[in-house]
Formats: structure tokens, C-alpha cells, sequence
């Protein structure tokens, strides 16, 4: 009948209540707004907003953690190249003003770089040798004052308040000795492995050599041949950011020398105050290994005790340690900060958990290179992103202020950008 297959064609309504189901609940058909959509349909709108941008944000942080991890992996095991590398940057920065006052007095650049090196490598032979001359001199001295140390440590401890017999003082010594015999071959790996890190620093050294020679002899070549590997529309910008980038390194280097007199002159004249023999040649050692934050300071400050120790006795070591304490504390938190930090403008705060992160990553190494890295970072990044084209023959690379990018004229496209970047400077 018609009515009858009007009935049965008559498309049913969405939301219609059916029959039960087997459990006595209604059925209903389902909309096509419905919040439980088939699988083939799209459910990003469902998930909240808040948890979708966390997602997006957390596996590009993931991604740049891996490429973090494949980058330093490359790094330690290559570090045989990597810190000669380094280190020669370094000694380039420090050396490259010398290089630049002879050619511009018409010195071959050449000529330039091997007076410089030459210079460089006599006034470090000259400190080394001054300082193990003087210790060697002075070595007869410290012995005789090492005797007298022991033996008023033993007549302490025998008619002192300890009140030791010979015998247990004996026994102690003799357990001394046991104790290295039954630990021969340790000690005897031990200087195997000594022996092989010396040959390991001397090819560190040479290979160091070689490139601060090629460094210093053609660097502006270098630089400009690996600037091709840029795109050509942003090839200026890159050249000039990497020019910031090194004149950073060069105004590091000068503020981590001024760091170093300050160490050597105020241990020095501590060294002095209490007495202690050897003031000249321990400041010369405090100088050369406040070039290594942190580490160095500790290694040399630690020397300067142990002599006080031997040659002046228990309160004048622990007065030593005193003066030792403080100018490293000078040093970490008032030279380091202010002084690096005026120089490449980086935060003291950022300076201080360089060099700490540093020294847990890489050791000594990583301690050295850390805040360099981070000043390079800095100055190329500020530049890339505040400045607005850059000529790269107006970076001189040498100055000081050429470390800090131009800022773009007022009206231009970055006008804001720079000038927010220099306010925040500022503050």
C-alpha cells in the first residue's frame, strides 16, 4: 500500500529513540555532532587546547635534546681535535691585536706571526722556567722546613694533648708503607696512564701550534672561505654575526688576563704579608692557571697553602687559605661576573652557570671553553637578529665595541628590535 511504503522509506530522524537493547537501555542513532566520532574522523578538536600546544612544544624540545646529545657525542669523540681547536681560537684572540700593530707598520703578515709566536712561546718558556728554576733553588729550603714541620708534628702528637705513644706512630708509618706495596700495580697503571695523558697533551700542544699558526697568518681567508657555505641573500648578515662573534672572543680574552693580575697580585701580596718564601714564583703560577676558571685558581691556591704548610707552619697556612679563599671568591663572584660580563655583555648570573656546567660536562676543558662559547653565541645571535644590513668591512674585528651590533637607524623595519635588544642590555 502507499501509505505503507511511505512508512518504510521515510528517512528515520537523527536522535531517534529505538528499541532496547539486550540490557534494557534505548538505543539512539547517532548525530553527526556526536563527541564519540568514528575513527576516520578527525578528533584534534578534542583535545584541549593547553594539552595540544604542551605536546607540540614537548617533542620539539625533545628533538632539540637529541640533536644536543648527537652533537656533543661528535664533540667527546673528537675532542682530540676539538680543544686543540679551541684553545687555538682562544690564543688567537689573545694574540691577534700584536699580529695586526706589526702589519700596520708594514711587518709581511707572515713575518708578524712568527715574531708574535715566537715572543708569545719565549715569554711562556720564561715564566715556566722561572718558576721551576726557583723551586728547585728553593727545594733544599723546603725540605729542611719539611723535617722541622714533621718533627714538631710528632713531638705534638706524642706530648701533646693526643698523647701517642712511638709505637702506634710507627705502626701508622708502617701501615703507610703496606699500604703503597699492596697497591703497587695500581700505582704503577696510574703512571702508565700519567705517561700516555703527557704524550696525549704534547700532540695537543703541537697540533694547538699548527693551527694558531694558520689562524694567525691567514684567519680573514679562512673565515671567508667558509662563509660561502651560506645562501647568498644572507651571506653579509652570517660574515658580520661571526666578526661580532669573534670580537667577543678577543674582549673575553683581555678580561680573563686583567682577572689573572688581579689573582697573582692579591695572593702575591698575602703570600708576602705572611712570609711564606717563593711570593714571585707562586703569583707566576696563580697568573698562568687563573686562566682556567675555577680549577686553576683551586690547583695553584692549593700549591701556596702546602709550602705556607711546610715553611710557616700550621696558623700561617690556614691564614694563607684564608687570603687563597678570598680572592677566589673575588674572582667568582665580583671579577668573573663584572669584568666578563661588561667585556662580551653576557648576564653574571649565565656567566656563572657556564663556567659550573662547563666544568660538569667537560671538565677542565669545559670549564675553559664554556663562557667563550656562550660569548660567541651571544654576540652572533644579537647580531643576526638586530641588525639590518650589515657591511662586514666596517666590523673591526679587534675593537671592543665591535662585539656589540649596530643598531638599526630609527624608522627602519628592526628599528624596534634593536632598540628593545639595547634597552634590555641596559637593565
Amino acid at each position: 500500500m502507499p501509505g505503507r511504503h511511505a512508512c518504510r522509506t521515510r528517512p528515520r530522524e537523527s536522535g531517534r529513540i529505538g528499541r532496547s537493547s539486550r540490557y534494557g537501555e534505548p538505543v539512539t542513532h547517532a548525530r553527526r555532532d556526536d563527541p564519540f566520532l568514528p575513527e576516520h574522523e578527525d578528533v584534534t578538536g578534542l583535545i584541549p587546547r593547553g594539552l595540544r600546544i604542551s605536546a607540540a612544544l614537548a617533542w620539539r624540545l625533545i628533538v632539540v635534546a637529541a640533536a644536543l646529545y648527537v652533537v656533543g657525542w661528535v664533540v667527546g669523540r673528537l675532542s682530540v681535535v676539538v680543544i686543540p681547536l679551541g684553545i687555538a681560537l682562544l690564543l688567537s684572540a689573545l694574540l691577534a691585536p700584536a699580529v695586526q700593530k706589526l702589519v700596520a707598520v708594514r711587518f709581511p703578515r707572515g713575518l708578524a706571526t712568527a715574531i708574535v709566536l715566537i715572543a708569545g712561546l719565549a715569554v711562556l718558556g720564561g715564566l715556566l722556567t722561572f718558576v721551576v728554576t726557583q723551586f728547585s733553588s728553593g727545594l733544599p729550603q723546603l725540605q729542611r722546613q719539611l723535617n722541622e714541620s714533621l718533627n714538631q708534628i710528632k713531638n705534638w702528637l706524642i706530648n701533646g694533648p693526643v698523647h701517642l705513644r712511638q709505637e702506634q706512630i710507627q705502626e701508622f708509618i708502617n701501615q703507610v708503607f703496606g699500604f703503597l706495596q699492596n697497591n703497587q700495580s695500581w700505582l704503577t697503571d696510574t703512571a702508565l696512564t700519567t705517561a700516555s695523558t703527557v704524550g696525549e697533551i704534547v700532540t695537543g700542544f703541537l697540533l694547538t701550534l699548527f693551527i694558531t699558526i694558520f689562524f694567525l697568518s691567514g684567519g680573514d681567508g679562512i673565515w671567508t672561505f667558509l662563509v660561502r657555505v651560506a645562501p647568498g641573500r644572507v651571506r653579509d648578515r652570517v660574515d658580520v654575526a661571526g666578526r661580532r662573534g669573534f670580537a667577543s672572543l678577543v674582549s673575553y680574552v683581555r678580561a680573563t688576563a686583567a682577572v689573572a693580575v688581579v689573582d697573582a697580585v692579591g695572593i702575591g701580596i698575602g703570600l708576602w704579608i705572611v712570609g711564606v718564601p717563593l711570593v714571585i714564583p707562586l703569583a707566576t703560577l696563580v697568573f698562568l692557571g687563573a686562566f682556567i676558571p675555577i680549577i686553576g685558581a683551586v690547583i695553584t691556591g692549593g700549591v701556596a697553602v702546602l709550602i705556607a704548610l711546610v715553611t710557616n707552619g700550621f696558623i700561617g697556612a690556614v691564614i694563607v687559605l684564608a687570603i687563597v679563599i678570598g680572592v677566589m671568591q673575588l674572582e667568582s663572584h665580583v671579577l668573573q661576573p663584572l669584568l666578563l660580563g661588561r667585556a662580551v655583555k653576557l648576564h653574571p648570573l649565565s656567566v656563572v652557570l657556564a663556567i659550573t656546567v662547563g666544568l660538569v660536562v667537560g671538565g677542565i676543558a669545559g670549564a675553559l671553553m664554556a663562557v667563550p662559547i656562550l660569548a660567541v653565541l651571544n654576540a652572533g645571535v644579537r647580531s643576526l637578529l638586530h641588525e639590518e644590513n650589515p657591511d662586514p668591512a666596517e666590523v673591526n674585528v679587534l675593537a671592543d665595541q665591535a662585539a656589540q651590533p649596530n643598531d638599526a637607524p630609527p624608522g627602519s623595519p628592526g628599528a624596534s628590535v634593536a632598540t628593545r635588544g639595547e634597552d634590555d642590555d641596559e637593565k
